[in-house]
């Protein structure tokens, strides 16, 4: 009788309180996996270094007609037939944005991955954020203060739960700092239009960002046959096509045009576009968003994890 009560009760809860509380059931392992990812993408120090103002020696370089005299480092030319300038690291933190898409079109899983398109989102943006905070930079989601510390990954985690029951599909309107970056994970099934508007907005203040394309592999490529019915999540309509492998070419078509579109979107604005398949490792698409974000290509690797885990490709 008591079952039967609280079984009554969930039904009756708001479908964005009943996604909240999934969120957070599974933010536990979702933060656990985070982790386990992060530490597949190894780099060697700090992963946007360059010289600049600080305290901390970053390297030698060969003295040239515009440095000046006073910076030669007379000890460590002494011993050698050219002239060296000691250079420190540039210090001042970086302030990168994040943003998830957990609106209920990321509440989908199909038979052909074992991962809901809203959890490998979070594990993507958590990691990001364990990553970014080691290398002392700032990491904030959209509507919140940056955060630094090593409690930044817990903090955003409690966000992302909160930011569940708003479940919105495009990135809200905020204040960003000029010359930050920002990466925002969605399906980005929103017409082309309206996401355009979005990110623009972002874009217009001076910040450079990154477009990570969570699908499930069944949405690339329709792989039902026979009579299915279609659920639209965030509207409740649906459809019922008797021979639903007739609707594959078509939908392969209006895909590939969408898709085009947020290309193009991204090429005008000089952001990247990242497409990612949640039946894929997560470190995949974790080192491919990191390398871009630091810009150097040759600086990470993937390891590939021993035992059970996931493999690299």
């Amino acid at each position: 009788m008591a079952q039967d009560t609280v079984q009554d009760m969930a039904h009756t809860l708001p479908p964005e309180v009943t996604e909240a509380h999934s969120l957070a059931d599974r933010m536990p392992a979702l933060l656990l996996e985070a982790q386990r990812v992060a530490h597949t993408v190894t780099y060697g120090t700090h992963g946007r270094r360059r010289a600049g103002p600080g305290e901390t020696f970053w390297q030698f370089r060969y003295f040239d007609e515009n440095d000046s005299l006073s910076g030669i480092d007379w000890r460590r030319s002494a011993g050698s037939d050219h002239l060296y300038v000691r250079e420190r690291e540039w210090e001042a933190a970086h302030t990168v944005w994040l943003w998830t898409d957990l609106s209920p079109s990321m509440q989908f899983r199909s038979a052909l991955s074992g991962t809901y398109k809203d959890s490998r989102a979070a594990v993507l943006a958590l990691a990001l954020c364990e990553l970014l905070i080691r290398a002392g930079e700032r990491v904030g989601f959209l509507g919140h203060a940056p955060m630094t510390g090593r409690h930044a990954t817990r903090r955003l985690a409690e966000i992302l739960v909160r930011e569940s029951q708003r479940g919105g599909s495009l990135p809200p309107a905020a204040p960003l700092s000029r010359f930050s970056e920002c990466i925002l994970l969605s399906d980005f099934l929103e017409p082309v239009a309206e996401t355009a508007k979005a990110v623009e907005t972002i874009a217009a203040q001076g910040v450079r960002g990154h477009m990570v394309q969570v699908f499930d592999p069944a949405e690339e490529t329709l792989p039902y046959e026979g009579r299915t019915e279609f659920t639209d999540t965030e509207g409740g309509d649906r459809v019922i096509a008797g021979r639903a492998e007739t609707l594959r070419d078509a939908y392969a078509v209006r895909l590939r045009d969408h898709r085009d579109g947020l290309n193009e979107l991204a090429r005008r604005l000089g952001w990247s576009l990242f497409l990612h398949h949640t039946d894929r490792p997560a470190g995949e698409a974790l080192l491919s968003i990191h390398n871009r974000l630091a810009g150097l290509e040759q600086s990470y690797q993937f390891r590939q994890p021993t035992g059970r885990g996931e493999q690299a490709s």
